[in-house]
């Protein structure tokens, strides 16, 4: 009788021992599938970091190029503003001159001489100085509806010549603000942008001159 209660006591500890074994055996093997799931997604996640990294670092040199490129373009439009009054003022001097003909050929003649000489924008405005020293020794010129009418629109074009002028020397400071700050002008000369050497225009803007053409709404 004892011997067959150790006999079942025996198997029984057999089979308690195989299937503990076959247990830790098989948390093992699921362990090592976990491991093998989690090695290969890491070096892929890696890789991916990596990837976006420098894509961004890519996208903000080329787009610090590109703001650069607008900002110059500000400054070329600008610019052009200014050269389109300035071309306006020289067409009103000389309508101005042929009215000053009329009355003082000689001197029309020594104004438009200096017009079309020009060298600065300081021979034109000794020009329309010149023609309101001619209105006030003849009366008559003064009253002239076709005189009044060309003087109060060259005013008008001084005063947005000088306004101009104001912005183009605005747009040449936040172009130079740019470049100049880093890492914006790291970036741009690992591409070998060329920054550019815009001046600034001197001028004297007339206390009636029109104000915040400009104003952003």
């Amino acid at each position: 009788m004892d011997r067959r209660i150790r006999r079942v006591l025996g198997g029984l500890e057999f089979k308690l021992v195989v299937n503990i074994s076959r247990q830790i055996s098989s948390r093992f093997e699921i362990g090592e599938k976990i491991m093998k799931n989690t090695n290969w997604k890491v070096p892929i996640i890696t890789g991916v970091g990596i990837l976006a990294i420098v894509l961004m670092i890519v996208f903000g040199i080329q787009g610090a190029q590109n703001k650069a490129i607008a900002y110059e373009e500000q400054v070329y439009t600008a610019d052009s503003d200014v050269k389109v009054q300035e071309k306006r003022r020289v067409d009103l001097v000389y309508n101005l001159v042929d009215c000053v003909k009329q009355y003082d050929k000689h001197e029309a003649d020594t104004l438009a001489a200096i017009v079309d000489g020009r060298k600065s924008s300081g021979d034109i405005e000794n020009v329309t100085t010149a023609i309101s020293a001619v209105a006030e020794a003849y009366p008559e010129l003064k009253s002239n509806e076709n005189y009044k009418t060309l003087m109060n629109e060259l005013s008008i074009t001084e005063n947005l010549i000088a306004e101009y002028r104001s912005n183009y020397n605005k747009q040449i400071k936040e172009y130079r603000r740019y470049t100049r700050k880093f890492p914006t002008r790291f970036f741009l000369s690992l591409l070998g942008y060329e920054v550019q050497d815009y001046q600034y225009l001197d001028y004297n803007a007339p206390s009636d001159a029109p104000q915040d053409l400009f104003k952003e709404d």
